[in-house]
């Protein structure tokens, strides 16, 4: 079976590649969790965060953005000394603020998959990439993403952090087009 390359040998990273990423997303609690976990990413790489992540689930309350937008100080310690995560004042910060204005975009527009999907006009974008490095980065659509979660007060939302968060969403198929998954997104 053929898939992509970046997935390597690690069995952690091809089940996700063959189960999850670029599976067309909808469930808020799931793209509250991406979100969450590609922030973590920042300046890391993905197979660091994919073998934290259940320790994530468990520090952050299985990713309850009710519950994490009521952290308060006694959180924010307890966060930064579990060995189990990235220990980072700015992410973890980050990820309190997010949980505040995630549930503030619920509230507005219903849903915060009715919001995020608005940037691929509610579709997914099929890059038809032959091999890895046709893969993009960064998109327009993820650069308008990012512009508006940082006018929403969003932190750790570069363009590179939404494009990341949009292929494992699948609002983008990057998988290569000799991927098994390729069609299945």
């Amino acid at each position: 079976m053929k898939r992509c390359p970046w997935p390597g040998n690690d069995a952690l990273m091809v089940k996700y590649h063959d189960e999850e990423w670029g599976i067309p997303l909808h469930g808020d609690r799931k793209l509250f969790e991406f979100l969450i976990l590609d922030a973590f990413q920042a300046g890391l790489n993905w197979k660091i965060i994919l073998h934290k992540r259940n320790n994530f689930e468990k520090a952050f309350d299985k990713f309850n953005a009710k519950r994490i937008a009521k952290y308060n100080e006694k959180d924010f310690e307890r966060l930064m000394n579990d060995a189990g995560i990235i220990r980072n004042r700015l992410k973890i910060g980050a990820a309190i603020t997010n949980a505040q204005k995630f549930l503030e975009i619920k509230k507005e527009f219903g849903s915060f998959d009715k919001y995020i999907w608005q940037f691929t006009n509610y579709k997914t974008i099929d890059n038809k990439c032959k091999i890895l490095k046709d893969i993009p980065v960064i998109s327009k659509e993820s650069d308008e993403m990012s512009k508006d979660l940082k006018k929403r007060g969003f932190k750790f939302v570069g363009s590179t952090i939404c494009y990341a968060f949009m292929q494992a969403a699948g609002m983008v198929n990057d998988h290569t087009i000799d991927c098994f998954r390729y069609r299945k997104t």
